[in-house]
């Protein structure tokens, strides 16, 4: 009974490790949050949720960071949502 109980346990510990892992946050420069918040850009509209991972359609214009070629940048329903470029998914939503 006692190893089964052990092994349920270290396969909850190790599906949990998994899970954190893939939500692991990237440390955005505070010059690309500065930049963004800064930005006079029209808000578009967005069906369905807008959260970290969410990848926008290609309808979606992503505007460029200078300098900064992994982030861009969109408003989305009033939010300014930062997005990484090359896959279009939410890295962060500041606000």
């Amino acid at each position: 009974m006692s190893k089964l109980v052990i092994s349920a346990v270290s396969l909850f510990l190790s599906l949990g490790a998994a899970a954190v892992a893939q939500t692991a946050t990237v440390v955005v420069p505070g010059e690309v949050r500065t930049y963004v918040l800064e930005q006079k850009s029209p808000s578009v509209t967005f069906e369905g949720d807008v959260a970290i991972g969410t990848a926008l359609p290609d309808t979606v214009e992503i505007h460029t960071v200078p300098d900064q070629p992994d982030y861009g940048y969109v408003v989305v329903n009033k939010k300014r949502v930062l997005v990484n470029p090359k896959t279009r998914a939410v890295i962060e939503v500041i606000e």
